[in-house]
């Protein structure tokens, strides 16, 4: 199959917005290690047991374990890491996903009750005009947040405006749930959408 778009434009991994954290050892600047003394130091929790314990009673809140809202950042994050269907390459590293092109609706608080209903929009765009592959893309990115996001989010997800040929009537397959249903079940192509949300984490 020869691809739509040989050569698209990559931005680097490193440079996409995310919270993940990155894996690898942080390493201070300036601190050096000294040698054999380091590597046997007793360390202090065996020195002290009740280090870093904290006793409370049951009348303080349990800030670390307030449910935080959904925002356009955490959903960017689900979906950045979405394989496209045509180059070894994320949705993020090729900015077919942007942060910007995402919209919550109701803006997210922390306040917000978590039974009232939520529009996540996502405005993808085609690395190029004439993207032949741009309805399984937004597909993807419509099946991953559905799998992920709570029942109380409606998914919708568009062509970015002036970024395909053909926009209008990519835009209306993505908002017919019955032809996205049809497709799901379509094993050829739940076959590629399952390659495609295999690099999701």
């Amino acid at each position: 199959m020869e691809k739509d778009n040989a050569n698209p434009t990559i931005l680097n991994t490193s440079q996409l917005p995310t919270r993940q954290r990155k894996k690898g050892r942080r390493v201070e600047k300036g601190s050096r290690s000294t040698g054999i003394n380091d590597i046997m130091r007793k360390p202090q929790y065996l020195s002290d047991p009740f280090y870093d314990i904290s006793w409370s009673d049951d009348t303080e809140s349990d800030d670390e374990f307030t449910a935080e809202p959904i925002d356009e950042q955490e959903v960017y994050d689900l979906i950045s890491t979405i394989s496209d269907p045509e180059h070894p390459l994320s949705l993020g590293q090729l900015a077919v996903v942007n942060l910007p092109d995402i919209h919550i609706t109701p803006s997210p608080s922390a306040a917000a009750d978590p039974n009232t209903l939520t529009r996540v929009l996502v405005e993808i765009t085609p690395t190029i005009t004439h993207c032949s592959l741009a309805t399984v893309i937004g597909l993807g990115v419509r099946v991953r947040l559905e799998k992920a996001l709570p029942p109380n989010y409606r998914v919708d997800v568009v062509i970015k405006e002036g970024t395909h040929s053909q926009d209008d009537q990519v835009n209306k397959q993505l908002a017919d749930k019955e032809r996205v249903a049809a497709a799901l079940e379509n094993d050829t192509l739940k076959g590629v959408l399952d390659k495609m949300l295999e690099t999701c984490v």
